[in-house]
C-alpha cells in the first residue's frame, strides 16, 4: 500500500503540473489566453473522458501493468511539453500526459482496494497520496522551469520514471492476489451509483471554484499581497489532505453514507463563510470548508466500488476521473458571475453546490457489500 500511495502522489503530481507549466508557455512562446486554455483542456478534458473507458477495459480483464505505464506516460508527456515550439506538438504532449493519468486511476484504485482489504482508512491513505501529489505539482515545476526554462522540461519526467520502476517491482507481489479476487460480489446498483456521481460532480465544482479564485479573494480580503492568498491555498489543501484521512476513521465508526450527509450539510455554512466572514477569520472558514469537502473524498471511491462490485475499474474511473475533472467546468461560471457583479457573489454562488450534494446524498443507501 505504501508504494501505491506514493505512486498515486507521483501520478497526480502531473495533474498539478499542468497549470504550473502553462505560465511558462505563455511567457516563452507568447501564447494567447485561448491557446493557454487549450493546453489545460488537453490534459483535463481528455483525461476525464477517457478514464471511464479504461475502467471498462480493466473490468473485462485485469491490467495491473497500466499502473506503472500510466504513471510513466503522465510524466513523459509533461517532460516533452517544453521541447518543441509547435503548438500542436505541445498540445499532443500534454494530451499524452492526460492519457497516462487516465490509464493509471481505474486499475490503481482496484489494486488499492484489494491491498487495503476493504479498509476505509487504507483507501483514505491512497486518496491522500493523490491530493498530496496534486499540490506538489507546482512545487516541482516552478523552480525547474524558472531556472532552466522550458528546455529543462525533460527533468520533470524523472519522478515518473523512478515511480514507474518501483511500482512495477511492487506489483509482482499483488498481481496474483488481485486476479484471484475477480469473482462476482453482488449486483451492480446503477441508480445509487448515478446519485453518488451527482454528489461527486457538485463537490468537485466547489473545490475547483475555490482553487481558482480563493487566493485572489483572500488577498483582497485581508491584504498582505500574494503571500496571503497562497497561505489560504495551503490551508485549503493541507487541511484537506488531513481530513481525507479523518474521513476513513469516521466512516469506520459512523458509516460512509452518514459521514457524507453530515459533511455536505456542514459545507453549506462553511463555503458561505468564506465569502462573508471579514478579515483574518476567513482562514478559519477556509479550514472548515476543507474539512467538510475532503472528509468524504476517499469514501466516494469505496462507495462507488461497492455500488458496482462487478465493475471496480469503471467505478474508479468515474469517481476518481470523470466526475472529478468535469467539476472544472464550473469555474468559468463563477468567473462570469464575478464579472457581472463581483467576486463575492461569484463565491456565494458556490453555496448552491454543497446543497445539491447534500440533497443527493440524502438518497444514498449503504451498499450491501461493505
Amino acid at each position: 500500500m505504501s508504494v501505491l500511495v506514493a505512486g498515486h502522489a507521483v501520478n497526480d503530481l502531473y495533474q498539478g503540473a499542468v497549470p504550473a507549466v502553462v505560465p511558462f508557455l505563455v511567457l516563452e512562446r507568447d501564447y494567447s489566453y485561448v491557446a493557454a486554455a487549450g493546453i489545460t483542456v488537453a490534459a483535463t478534458l481528455l483525461s476525464s473522458v477517457v478514464q471511464p473507458l479504461f475502467g471498462v477495459l480493466t473490468d473485462r480483464r485485469p491490467m495491473p501493468w497500466l499502473v506503472p505505464l500510466g504513471m510513466i506516460l503522465a510524466g513523459a508527456g509533461i517532460g516533452l511539453s517544453g521541447l518543441s515550439d509547435s503548438y500542436l506538438v505541445t498540445w499532443l504532449a500534454i494530451a499524452l500526459s492526460g492519457l497516462g493519468v487516465a490509464a493509471y486511476h481505474p486499475e490503481a484504485a482496484r489494486l488499492a482496494r484489494r491491498v487495503a482489504q476493504d479498509s476505509h482508512v487504507g483507501m483514505s491513505w491512497f486518496a491522500v497520496g493523490g491530493n498530496v501529489g496534486f499540490a506538489l505539482g507546482p512545487v516541482l515545476v516552478t523552480p525547474v522551469l524558472a531556472f532552466g526554462g522550458l528546455a529543462w522540461s525533460p527533468l520533470l519526467a524523472v519522478p515518473a520514471l523512478v515511480g514507474g520502476l518501483l511500482t512495477t517491482v511492487a506489483l509482482r507481489g499483488v498481481h496474483g492476489a488481485d486476479a484471484a479476487n475477480q469473482a462476482s460480489a453482488g449486483r451492480d446498483d446503477w441508480g445509487q451509483f448515478s446519485r453518488l456521481t451527482v454528489v461527486i460532480v457538485a463537490r468537485s465544482m466547489v473545490t475547483f471554484g475555490l482553487g481558482t479564485f480563493l487566493a485572489i479573494w483572500v488577498t483582497g480580503r485581508v491584504g498582505g499581497g500574494p503571500a496571503a492568498g497562497a497561505a489560504a491555498l495551503v490551508v485549503l489543501f493541507g487541511v484537506g489532505a488531513a481530513s481525507t484521512l479523518l474521513g476513513g476513521v469516521l466512516a469506520g465508526r459512523f458509516g460512509r453514507v452518514r459521514v457524507l450527509q453530515v459533511s455536505y450539510a456542514a459545507a453549506v455554512p462553511a463555503v458561505a463563510g468564506v465569502a462573508l466572514v471579514p478579515g483574518p477569520a476567513v482562514y478559519l472558514m477556509v479550514a472548515l470548508t476543507a474539512v467538510a469537502l475532503y472528509v468524504p473524498f476517499s469514501l466516494h471511491v469505496t462507495l462507488g466500488q461497492d455500488y458496482l462490485p462487478n465493475r471496480l475499474g469503471t467505478a474508479g474511473g468515474v469517481t476518481l476521473g470523470l466526475a472529478v475533472s468535469i467539476g472544472g467546468l464550473g469555474s468559468p461560471v463563477v468567473g462570469a458571475i464575478a464579472g457581472v457583479w463581483n467576486l463575492q457573489w461569484g463565491l456565494l454562488s458556490l453555496v448552491v453546490l454543497p446543497i445539491v450534494a447534500w440533497v443527493a446524498a440524502r438518497g444514498l443507501r449503504s451498499p450491501v457489500r461493505v
